[in-house]
């Protein structure tokens, strides 16, 4: 029956379940597909990161924007992710399909904006590969370190925690999947002032990736519209919910935490925290509550490749 069936029957998560049951690990690993990055044993008090992310001409990204931008989102969307886990960038490899006749000055541009990004970052750029293909192709594998006492993972959340998201969301599309700074800051500030119990960047949207830590940590969640800090790009609510590519974090955190989370208001030099909901019995699912008090679940939607 299986020789049947295609990629798009079962998409992208079903892909990912699929491959994920087939890979044998050792024990020195400590936390290897379903994460944001993987997590390995390494030395003293620390652990390994290491993530991989793949943009795509036409998928992620068209030949007409900014040279400089795409550069830049290639390499802060691996920042994104080290980021979700409390960790810290540290060395990464660049590799890049190309058409043959794409202009010199188009990849110095893409360079320019992947340097800039590692600079700002602290990141080293330690070597890649080139190949010729038909689309612009930029593969970023990237290598980080967390210490093990602040190891956050998508599976921590407990029933009574409080939900928050960084900055706001929605419209990425129009402007901020080029212009995003990874939380970087943010994740450092909370995982020295508190014990966050999960988290993740929002690539694919504020519900599919809420999503993604109920289903790990075996929860169910609540969120309320009247919170959600919409950004001044989103046309719409949905555009909020579903969008994606806003690179902001989703962490939980228990009640007392939040509560001093919201004491400590707007921290200079960070963007600002936002609760918009609680995590719940497993039973109740993920759902919503509207502006005219009306509960409404939501269904696990978001960007998916397949």
């Amino acid at each position: 029956m299986s020789e049947n069936l295609k990629i798009c029957d079962i998409g992208e998560f079903g892909l990912i379940e699929r491959i994920s049951k087939k890979v044998r690990v050792d024990k020195s690993v400590i936390k290897g597909i379903s994460d944001d990055t993987a997590v390995m044993e390494y030395k003293g008090n620390n652990y390994l990161l290491f993530t991989s992310d793949m943009l795509i001409e036409d998928i992620h990204f068209r030949r007409e924007f900014s040279h400089f931008s795409i550069g830049h989102k290639a390499l802060a969307s691996s920042i994104s992710d080290i980021s979700a886990m409390g960790g810290i960038p540290k060395y990464v490899l660049i590799s890049l399909g190309l058409p043959k006749d794409l202009s010199l000055e188009f990849v110095d541009r893409i360079y320019e904006g992947i340097n800039s990004t590692a600079k700002r970052f602290k990141v080293n750029i330690v070597g890649g590969d080139i190949n010729r293909s038909e689309k612009i192709i930029i593969d970023v594998s990237l290598i980080g370190e967390v210490k093990k006492k602040n190891l956050i993972l998508r599976s921590g959340a407990k029933k009574g925690d409080r939900i928050f998201v960084t900055g706001s969301l929605g419209g990425s599309i129009y402007r901020k999947h080029l212009e995003f700074l990874p939380r970087l800051k943010e994740s450092k500030y909370l995982v020295k002032n508190f014990k966050i119990s999960s988290m993740i960047d929002i690539s694919d949207g504020l519900v599919l990736d809420l999503y993604k830590i109920t289903q790990e940590s075996k929860v169910g969640a609540i969120i309320y519209e009247d919170l959600i800090p919409i950004s001044k790009d989103a046309k719409s609510l949905n555009e909020a919910l579903y969008m994606g590519e806003d690179f902001e974090l989703l962490f939980c955190l228990s009640l007392d935490g939040a509560i001093r989370l919201i004491k400590n208001g707007k921290i200079k030099g960070l963007t600002k925290f936002s609760y918009i909901g609680e995590i719940t019995d497993k039973r109740y699912g993920l759902r919503i509550i509207t502006k005219r008090c009306k509960e409404k679940i939501l269904k696990p939607k978001g960007f998916k490749h397949f």
